[in-house]
Order: structure tokens, then sequence, then C-alpha cells
């Protein structure tokens, strides 16, 4: 099955191999990939020669590798819509998948520059929410949440009992709000976000930094969102700030 000689590296051609593999619908979407050990007898070869080919397989977008999990065929994209009321749960649920939202920590800060984006003085006091959404229990994104602390005050303990951000904000009255502007850039992502999304630090990441205010105008939630690059398409959508 591999040629020994052929002047091309063996874990190259195994990756060869199961990228067609892939490619031919041998393995669904999502599915997940023989071990290590089966793959390694399968082709005779020793692990880290499976390993090396996973890893170059996992840098074409073709696989993801979840550590403690196992090596998964990746699934198609997502198309995620960005607009005015750009929603998660939403945006997911359209497309027959359970969305929903984990918080990972909360802090008190003070930022001159998104106290602005709030219409807050410099000093204000801000609630930082870190979160991370999922879909059908496979993360999609890694966010940063920015809101005005005096505003929502346990804003992250109504988040992590509601796993929604517009069931959050309906606790304190907010019943609609919508999208200001959003800018999108693709980003290497930090270490610490690529082991969240379970990829390698130096794929890319799209990165989508936005405003929403209330229904009278006023700013709400000034945000940062990474999404996995190779598992969410973004969809800008008409009426898009």
């Amino acid at each position: 099955m591999v040629e020994r000689g052929s002047g091309v590296a063996v874990w190259r051609q195994i990756g060869e191999l199961l990228a067609d593999d892939i490619r031919n619908k041998l393995y669904a979407p999502g599915e997940r990939l023989p071990p290590e050990p089966e793959l390694a007898a399968k082709f005779s070869v020793n692990r880290h020669t499976i390993r090396r080919a996973m890893g170059e397989l996992e840098q074409s977008g073709l696989v993801r590798i979840e550590q403690g999990r196992g090596t998964f065929v990746q699934e198609h994209a997502i198309d995620y819509a960005i607009g005015k009321r750009t929603r998660f749960s939403e945006n997911l649920l359209s497309q027959g998948m359970l969305g929903y939202i984990d918080v990972l920590g909360c802090q008190s800060v003070r930022a001159a520059d998104i106290a602005r984006h709030l219409g807050l003085a410099r000093t204000a006091p801000l609630l930082r929410v870190q979160s991370i959404g999922k879909a059908e229990n496979r993360c999609i994104d890694v966010s940063e949440h920015y809101l005005d602390e005096k505003r929502f005050p346990d804003f992250a303990d109504n988040l992590r009992r509601l796993r929604s951000i517009s069931r959050a904000f309906s606790h304190y009255g907010v019943a609609d709000y919508t999208r200001k502007w959003s800018r999108i850039t693709a980003a290497l992502p930090a270490p610490e976000v690529a082991r969240l999304m379970g990829q390698p630090k130096t794929r890319p990441i799209l990165q989508v930094e936005a405003l929403n205010v209330d229904r009278d105008g006023a700013p709400l939630q000034y945000s940062v969102t990474r999404f996995v690059g190779d598992l969410v398409q973004l969809v800008v959508s008409e009426d898009a700030a």
C-alpha cells in the first residue's frame, strides 16, 4: 500500500491514501478515523509515522484531532449569518443543530477603548465574560463579551444558567437588540484559543469584532468572537451593519 524507497516519504503516502478515502466518502463527515495502533498495523509503520500523517491531514483541513478522543473527518462548514439580528442559537437551529454557550470565566475590568464603544466613561467598570460557543458539543467559537457592569450585574451567572446571550439579556428586560456594526478579519489564534478549538496555532481563524445596541440605539454589548476557520463560513446578509 506504501512504496518504500519511492522518493516520497512514507508518512506523506499514508496521508494521501487517507485523504483519498475521505474524498471518496469512505469516511463520513464527523466520523472518527481508526485509532493510531490500528492504522500503524495496517500500513506496517510505527505510530509516530501515523501521527505525522494525521498532522498533515489536520493542516490541510480534512480532519480535526481532539485530544483524548481521536481524529475525526472535518464536517462541512456551518453557515453563520451576520446581519442586523445575529443570534447564535437561531443560526445553528436553522441548520438543524443544537447550539449553546458555556461560560469560561468572568472578570471586572477597566478598558478605555472598549468603554468608549459602550458609551461609558473611560474608567467605568466593565464586565468581561469569556465564553465558548458549541454546536452539537463541538466548539465553533471562543468569545469575549464586554458589558456595563452596573447595568448587567451577575450577567455571567445568568448566561451560565441560560446558555444563551438573548435569554440572558431578557433577564434584564432587554427584549430585543440589533447589530450596529461588525468587523471581520483573519488571524492566528492565541495558544489558549487554539487549545479550546482543538486546532493548531498555525491554522487561521475568523475574528469578528462587533457592537450590539438596544431598541433605543444605546450600546449594549461589545464582543470579539473567534470562529474555527475551517468549520464556520460567515455569511453577511444584506441588512448587515
